[in-house]
Order: structure tokens, then sequence, then C-alpha cells
């Protein structure tokens, strides 16, 4: 037996991104920022297709999250925020509670948010994560969101977008 495998696929024509970021650790979350853009930029989002809505920190992600899905103005959100390990347990309970509150606002609404946080234990990994040096966690999570939508999409419908041709697609449930 052949299961039948779905995967969305990476255009992003014909659908409308949030992206919320945290201002704390400003210069690291404007890469994020960067990154997503150009990620949505490059896979085909038309200019009007992207919003920005800033929150102070990555403990206020879900909450902007669940606000912008409720509009039911977007198909999928990228959540970006960079913490960063100190001294006390406050990161432990950032890091967590960002990471339980985007996933549930995924689960009570159906919109997919993409977690684009960066944890990190030092600065400098955290830099790493951010593309001032090599890969940038918000493209990554950009990406996701836009393979996400289309999956969601092409679900919601019971169909794919594109169809091979010449072959019929049996209705899988």
């Amino acid at each position: 037996m052949k299961p039948k495998i779905h995967r969305g696929k990476l255009t992003a024509s014909g659908f409308r991104f949030a992206i919320v970021a945290s201002r704390w650790n400003d210069f690291l979350t404007s890469k994020l920022v960067d990154g997503a853009v150009e990620a949505l930029e490059g896979l085909g989002a038309e200019e009007d297709s992207v919003e920005i809505f800033m929150v102070p920190g990555s403990f206020e992600l879900p909450g902007a999250a669940k606000k912008l899905a409720e509009t039911g103005s977007f198909d999928a959100i990228v959540a970006l925020g960079v913490v960063i390990r100190g001294e006390t347990p406050h990161f432990d309970l950032v890091a967590g509670e960002a990471a339980k509150g985007v996933a549930n606002v995924t689960i009570q609404t159906g919109v997919p948010v993409m977690f684009g946080v960066v944890t990190a234990d030092t600065v400098e990994q955290a830099i790493n994560r951010c593309g001032v040096k090599a890969g940038n966690k918000g493209y990554e999570a950009a990406q996701a969101a836009v393979e996400t939508a289309n999956l969601y999409r092409s679900i919601s419908t019971g169909r794919e977008k594109e169809k091979p041709q010449g072959k019929a697609v049996p209705h899988v449930v």
C-alpha cells in the first residue's frame, strides 16, 4: 500500500500573513522580521498581504496572535521573538508560556501560528539564529507559515490546489 501524502505548497500568492514580533531584544528580533518578510516576498506574497504587529515582549505574542487570528483576516501568523537566558528563572517562564500560548492559538482558532521565537543561553547563540551570521529563524518560520497555510487550505477544501494531470486523486478523510 502506498498512502497519499499531503504537503503544503511553498507559494504565498493568494494568502494573507501577519507577523507579530517582540520589541524586546530588538537588535535581534528586527533581523527575524526582515528574514520573515524576505521569505514571504520570495515565495510570492503580494505587497499588501503582509502586516507587522509589534508587542513589548515574547510573553505577549500569544495574546496578539489570538486577536489577529480571530479577525479572520489572516491565513497564517508568524510569531517572532528572542529570549536569552539570564540569571533567574524568568527565561523558562517567558519561553515556556510563549511556546504553549502560540500552540494554543493554533488549536483554538484553526489559524496556523508559527513559533519563530529564538530561545538561547547566550547572546552569541541568539545572534547565530537570527541571521546575523548564518541561518535566520524568522525566514524559516515564514516558510513554514506558507507551507502550513497551503496545507490547511487543501484540507479544508478536501483537495489540493494543484492536482496532478491525468490521475484521479482520491478524497481522503
